[in-house]
């Protein structure tokens, strides 16, 4: 008797993510763009022009994309404007993966949260919770670290924004390089990432996965610029 065929077992969303595009629609505070349904049109856009993954912020936004998008949601919760204000606590980062998160993005910067609790400990929550942790990291050392704490995905996305880290006006790539030669853990270049040439970069200077959000997801943002560069 000929035994049944074994089905091939479903990609990891790492192996999902391999060299594929993730948007980040978000809106900050005060712009037109920041409205629930309007954000999830956005994500809906960003899917039929090919996006692998989005990331969003705020559990109603997450709920809303994951009911409506088809597609794996990094989510995010911003709590104020300073400090580690990017998924600051585990409460946060529970919260998202109630609301639906497949991936919980959470500052891994070495500053201190601000109920004290560490990465670490928010990784262990949210992994018991069937999630997985994307660290939010602004220089080689801190990407180190948290990919040593566990984090699924390490993303370059604080650099620049974070003292000790470089200012620049281009990509970090120096850090994607830094980080995806010396890690096992998926490195997600996110950050100031303006052009499909920059973003082409990225893969080749070792990302896993590319985040783009301001130069794809913000029209107020970039019509200034067009207004200043006239003015």
């Amino acid at each position: 008797m000929t035994p049944p065929p074994t089905a091939s077992p479903s990609p990891s969303l790492a192996d999902r993510l391999k060299g594929r595009l993730i948007v980040s629609c978000q809106a900050p505070p005060g712009d037109p763009m920041r409205h629930t349904d309007t954000l999830v049109r956005m994500t809906l856009a960003a899917r039929s022009g090919g996006a692998a993954a989005v990331r969003v912020n705020g559990p109603e936004v997450v709920a809303a994309t994951v009911a409506a998008v088809g597609l794996p949601v990094i989510g995010l919760w911003k709590d104020g404007d300073s400090g580690v204000f990017i998924t600051p606590t585990v409460r946060h980062a529970l919260a998202l993966v109630e609301a639906g998160a497949a991936v919980v993005a959470a500052d891994a910067t070495a500053r201190p949260r601000p109920d004290g609790s560490t990465f670490a400990e928010l990784v262990e929550a949210v992994h018991a919770a069937g999630a997985q942790v994307m660290a939010d990291v602004s220089t080689p050392s801190e990407g180190r670290a948290a990919a040593g704490q566990g984090a699924d995905f390490v993303g370059t996305t604080l650099s620049g924004y974070v003292p000790g880290s470089p200012v620049q006006d281009a990509p970090d790539l120096a850090l994607v390089t830094d980080l995806a030669g010396v890690l096992d853990t998926p490195v997600i270049a996110e950050g100031r990432i303006a052009t499909p040439e920059q973003a082409a970069r990225a893969l080749a200077a070792g990302a896993h996965s590319v985040v783009v959000g301001t130069a794809i997801t913000a029209p107020t943002a970039l019509t200034r610029l067009f207004a200043d560069a006239l003015a």
